[in-house]
């Protein structure tokens, strides 16, 4: 039987990597900065968000009450080798033996957002369902052993932004996913994995926001000069309308780019989005 400590820590592992990755990149002298463009920066404003990733958040004149979580559940669980049939040829021929393993996590939260005038509830929930071949070496001797190969990915993170209707704010749903499926999509490489961000969109039922993760692949040294990095990093998130971008979500310094022409209402809509994608667990984009 596969190592159950194995295929359970193989999330963390992948964080690690990632991490000693940017612990290596710092130590060099490099500074990550999410790149905004100029036209973009040059007609909007940044608002730092305090408190961005912990349970009380603010910015500017807008600022959450305490989030509160409900349980965090996962759900570890396994597939069974009797649907490998070429389990025997591998035991026989090259000393290993695979078995799938299932994972399911959820988690929900909920707030209240206000921004002096206008007030929201926000009500979160995320779902994330992992399944992966593990494959053990009966000699301990392969270099498959330990191995776990992704087989699919299912994330949904949703949320409802509810407002009173006696107020100038309207009932938003955000919906946000990220699919992967190596029967589905006919992929044959080995060592595929999960993409870091999650597309998604919100909707008032007349008006959308559509979300799209943004990754940079280049770096600032402190001496000023670009380097290439070795992997794409998630950077944030672009929210924008049929007019164009509407704002932007730096997850690296936890800032909220708004475009100068948005009214209060609307900030407080966005300011919502962001603060839900920052208080996120399950689908975790710390790093």
């Amino acid at each position: 039987m596969i190592k159950m400590d194995k295929l359970r820590n193989y999330k963390k592992m992948k964080n690690r990597v990632l991490l000693i990755s940017l612990v290596c990149l710092a130590s060099c002298g490099t500074s990550i900065k999410m790149t905004i463009p100029e036209a973009f920066k040059q007609q909007a404003y940044v608002e730092h968000v305090d408190g961005a990733r912990g349970n009380k958040m603010s910015f500017a004149n807008i600022s959450t009450s305490r989030i509160k979580r409900g349980m965090h559940l996962s759900y570890p669980g396994w597939g069974g080798r009797a649907f490998f049939w070429d389990n025997l040829v591998l035991m026989n021929f090259f000393g290993i033996q695979k078995s799938e393993t299932v994972r399911k996590e959820k988690a929900k939260f909920r707030y209240s957002m206000t921004d002096g005038r206008n007030n929201v509830e926000i009500f979160a929930d995320e779902r994330e369902l992992t399944k992966e071949l593990g494959f053990e070496a009966l000699s301990g001797r392969s270099i498959l052993d330990g191995f776990a190969q992704l087989q699919q990915y299912k994330y949904v993170f949703s949320a409802v932004i509810s407002a009173d209707t006696a107020q100038d704010i309207k009932t938003w749903t955000l919906v946000m996913t990220n699919m992967y499926d190596r029967e589905a999509e006919h992929d044959k490489n080995p060592f595929a994995y999960r993409k870091q961000g999650d597309n998604g969109m919100a909707t008032n039922g007349v008006d959308t926001i559509f979300i799209k993760p943004v990754s940079i692949k280049k770096t600032q040294l402190s001496d000023g000069r670009i380097k290439e990095m070795p992997f794409k990093l998630l950077s944030g998130y672009e929210l924008s309308t049929g007019d164009g971008v509407i704002a932007i979500i730096d997850m690296i310094d936890r800032n909220i780019w708004f475009y100068n022409e948005l009214e209060s209402t609307e900030k407080l809509t966005i300011g919502a989005i962001a603060t839900a994608i920052f208080a996120r667990r399950v689908h975790d984009e710390k790093w």
